[in-house]
């Protein structure tokens, strides 16, 4: 349909490799925008573009590791995130994955904690992540287009449409016009400065206990993907708006003024950015 697609994730880089490698996006930025990945498929090779160059990410990479030694012993029940040991640029503290979930004083004091030794702290909906450094989501996606597909992400950003799931994405959702958030970014909306403009209504599968399978494995579950005929299968080429599948349209969040006319039909997006944490936020839209 012409649009790119670019998942954008808290995620580590070593998912990103893969993301860039495997699935049919046109780039992934990861680590909260700590790099961009990309893979070249005329010359048979993965682009990546970090922030910081190699001796800097060593040298931060040490101080991280003394700081979570730090927080797991300062914050009972925290645990390093799973995916750490593929990480390259930041500390990913677990307050819910894999861990029995912890209550606000906990995530707030590891945020605390890292805020003390200078990092960046931002929450998502499982991790708390710290970094060194002032770079976020939107900014990597601001050098990620200008650099790789010549566009303007200030220029182009009501023809984008960004679809997030915490509170690490409120960079994006404040600068999007069309930015979605999933069903569970209620959770987090007193810790959001600007909420997305779309909230979708429910969590994918939520009201009758789907979970997630393998992609073919979807394909047998035409009625419960919402198709809206049997033997039509939703596409690129199909927004929201016109899959209107139950318990996924979007609405808007705070109406301060009337919807445009232009709302009613599918924008001409020149981008699509998905964040990926838990996995909900793309399977709730996209």
């Amino acid at each position: 349909a012409g649009k790119l697609v670019i998942p954008i994730t808290g995620r580590p880089a070593g998912w990103c490799d893969h993301i860039a490698r495997m699935w049919p996006v046109d780039a992934v930025v990861g680590e909260n925008g700590a790099l961009y990945m990309r893979y070249d498929n005329a010359r048979r090779r993965l682009v990546r573009r970090f922030v910081d160059d190699e001796a800097t990410r060593r040298a931060y990479r040490e101080r991280l590791a003394g700081m979570a030694q730090k927080i797991l012993a300062a914050v009972p029940g925290c645990a390093l995130a799973s995916d750490q040991l593929y990480r390259e640029t930041d500390l990913a503290i677990d307050f819910c994955e894999d861990v029995p979930a912890l209550p606000y004083v906990s995530v707030d004091r590891i945020v605390a904690l890292m805020q003390a030794e200078g990092m960046t702290a931002k929450v998502s909906s499982i991790h708390v992540n710290g970094w060194f450094g002032t770079y976020d989501k939107l900014a990597m996606t601001r050098v990620l287009l200008a650099e790789v597909f010549g566009a303007d992400v200030d220029a182009e950003r009501a023809h984008c449409v960004f679809v997030g799931d915490s509170p690490n994405d409120a960079p994006m959702f404040a600068h999007f016009p069309n930015a979605v958030g999933v069903a569970n970014v209620r959770d987090f909306a007193e810790r959001i400065a600007t909420l997305p403009a779309y909230v979708t209504l429910a969590e994918a599968g939520a009201p009758v206990g789907l979970r997630h399978a393998g992609y073919h494995a979807l394909n047998s579950l035409r009625m419960e993907k919402a198709y809206r005929s049997w033997g039509h299968d939703i596409g690129w080429s199909d927004s929201p708006l016109q899959a209107a599948p139950a318990g996924f349209t979007p609405r808007r969040l705070h109406a301060t003024e009337p919807p445009a006319a232009a709302r009613q039909q599918e924008p001409a997006a020149t981008a699509v950015l998905i964040s990926t944490g838990t996995g909900r936020a793309a399977a709730a839209i996209i």
